[in-house]
């Protein structure tokens, strides 16, 4: 059998395969902070208890209502950010003219309290997540099996995240946004309810995270810690890319998962460190990160 650099194809694939769709989860959960943070400058860290709630919901409608995977993608990610307005609206409006500090000790705060909740009432041992019909099997293509449901999360990923960059990046509503944070008081003065379009935006970024704990579910099992197993490193991803950057975050998200699954076939050993030594490395370079704009 033919080899790559001395390694099985399978191997070698399969390991890229795992890095693309760890790259997925990374590049949704990561945009969804860049949005939070570039818009609202809030380091949000309830962002991986949001896509745990996420992966929650989606079972709970399973179990309670027999909602199944499709109707679930859009309403676990509306339930979501539902709780992420409130959230907005209750607790994060307060402090927008405190230190950033502030706002990432009470997200800090909020995601221990979430997640402390569901390990109370379903303990932290998983629970599994059917795989829906259509997207059951796989593709043998020559060199490796590619699971359907594994192609779909990537491909749905991709689409996402391109859809909310063209958004935020291309659109009126998008120019709105971003002029809001570098001066509200104008934006306000030509007839914009900017309180209203910061709220939306925090449910969208939450929203985002409900999303990906929607396409984690059939993955991985849903239990209350598999946020916080995630969301360290998603942030060293959003450093990396640089804080607030859109396609920072979604290139960043995408490569880091690639440079993961090939470290797991070369030097395993390092395949849980990667990410923070390119990090370091990063910052010692260009301390904005990679796609981050200099203040």
């Amino acid at each position: 059998m033919s080899t790559v650099l001395g390694i099985p194809p399978q191997a070698l694939f399969g390991q890229l395969l795992l890095g693309l769709i760890n790259g997925s989860f990374y590049a949704l959960l990561s945009l969804g902070l860049a949005v939070i943070f570039g818009m609202l400058n809030v380091i949000n860290f309830a962002h991986g208890a949001l896509y745990m709630l996420g992966a929650f919901v989606a079972w709970l409608l399973l179990q309670t209502f027999g909602i199944g995977y499709w109707p679930s993608l859009l309403l676990a990610p509306l339930i979501v950010g539902a709780f992420g307005i409130v959230l907005e609206k209750t607790l994060l409006s307060r402090l927008y003219k405190l230190d950033h500090l502030y706002g990432l000790l009470l997200t800090f705060g909020v995601a221990l309290i979430v997640e402390g909740m569901f390990r109370h009432w379903y303990g932290v041992s998983g629970q599994p997540y059917p795989i829906p019909d259509a997207l059951k099997g796989g593709q043998n293509l020559g060199f490796m099996f590619l699971p359907n449901y594994r192609g779909w999360v990537v491909v749905a990923s991709i689409v996402v995240c391109l859809l909310t960059w063209y958004a935020i990046e291309k659109t009126k509503l998008g120019a709105y946004l971003r002029a809001a944070t570098e001066n509200p008081v104008l934006v306000q003065a030509f007839g914009i309810n900017v309180p209203i379009m910061i709220t939306l935006t925090y449910g969208f970024g939450v929203a985002l995270a409900g999303l990906a704990g929607v396409l984690a579910a059939p993955i991985y099992q849903v239990n209350p810690l598999m946020g916080s197993n995630l969301i360290i490193i998603v942030f060293a991803v959003v450093v990396i890319g640089g804080m607030g950057s859109i396609m920072g975050a979604i290139l960043t998200g995408f490569a880091l998962g690639l440079l993961e699954g090939l470290t797991k076939v070369f030097y395993p050993e390092a395949s849980n460190i990667v990410i923070f030594v390119v990090m370091a490395i990063v910052l010692l370079i260009k301390p904005a990160g990679l796609f981050g704009r200099e203040k």
